[in-house]
Formats: C-alpha cells, structure tokens, sequence
C-alpha cells in the first residue's frame, strides 16, 4: 500500500497494476444502469403528478372549466403506471429478476397501452385543430389535446428508455447469476 509522505514500495516501479482485481464489468454495469432508470422511473413519477394533478383540478372544480378541462379517458388507466415504477424501484436494493420482470410487463400494460389508446384517442381533436384551428378543450389557455399530445410523446420516450435500460440491466443480472452458478 503506497503511503502519501513516504516513497514507493520497494521492487515496484509502478507498472505492477495489471495483476491487482478489478470490479466485473456485469457489476459496473448494474450500477449505471441502475442510476439511469432510476433517473426516469422519477421523471415518470413526475408525469404521474402532473396527470394526477389535471384530473384532481378537473374534477373537483378547483378551478374553472375554461382553466382546465377534464381528463380524456386515457388518463384513468395510465394513473396504474404507477405500479410498475414501483417494482423496479423495489428491485434494485437485492437485485431482484422477478420484480424487474413484472416492473417490464406492467410497465406495457399499465404505461404503454395507455399512451397508445390516449393517442388514438386524442387524433379526431388533434386533427380538427391542425385543420380548422378550433379547439374546445384548454389547460390554462393551450388546446389541451396539444398539451396532452406534448406528455404522451415525452412519456413514449421515458417508457421506451426505461424498457431498454431494464431490459439491459436484466441481462446483465443474469450474467452474473450464471457465472455464481458456475462457482
């Protein structure tokens, strides 16, 4: 152990590191990964209020119609997706497949499914304000179906990046469960 004040160790010229151990690059990589979906399963909590927080003003009148308007049915089911950021935070401390697994699968049926029925949905409005410029719906002054389309396309990509990320952290969990086996 080379000290601060004092000189190197005897017979070592600095060149002797290669044969020191090194972190496995499945466990660096669980480490990054896990910081990156962290990141976005906050940034989809934060979605999750602002959904949360329109249907709450929406439907208890907290403000006026004209102010905010209610909830396209879309929203209701994609308040669930909370579920699946639930489990893959519950995941990372113990590095558990299981609940990563089902965060991924709910995350489809709970997040993703939504978002594509919300676009669908929201088209016949979208189309009739990008044609007409009429819009009937508005969320503080903005045409609320532009609104929305702006939060579906930011939580497609939040969505899409946290599979991809989960699904790389997953093959990285199985590696180094392989290679225990192995032992």
């Amino acid at each position: 152990m080379a000290s601060r004040a004092g000189p190197r160790a005897a017979g070592t010229d600095g060149s002797d590191f290669q044969h020191r151990e090194r972190v496995a690059k499945h466990y660096q990589m669980s480490v990054s990964l896990k910081s990156e979906i962290k990141k976005l399963i906050y940034m989809q909590i934060a979605l999750w209020l602002l959904v949360a927080a329109q249907m709450c003003i929406a439907h208890f009148k907290l403000l006026p119609h004209d102010q905010v308007a209610m909830p396209y049915q879309w929203e209701y089911p994609y308040l669930l997706s909370i579920i699946p950021s639930l489990f893959g935070l519950f995941s990372f401390p113990r590095n558990n497949i299981s609940y990563l697994v089902i965060s991924m699968i709910s995350t489809g049926l709970f997040s993703v499914a939504p978002l594509i029925y919300g676009s669908m949905e929201m088209f016949p409005m979208a189309q009739q304000l990008y044609r007409h410029g009429k819009a009937y719906r508005f969320i503080f002054g903005f045409s609320a179906v532009s609104v929305m389309y702006l939060l579906v396309v930011v939580a497609v990509q939040v969505h899409g990046w946290q599979l991809y990320y989960s699904k790389k952290l997953l093959d990285s969990w199985f590696t180094s469960t392989q290679e225990k086996k192995k032992k």
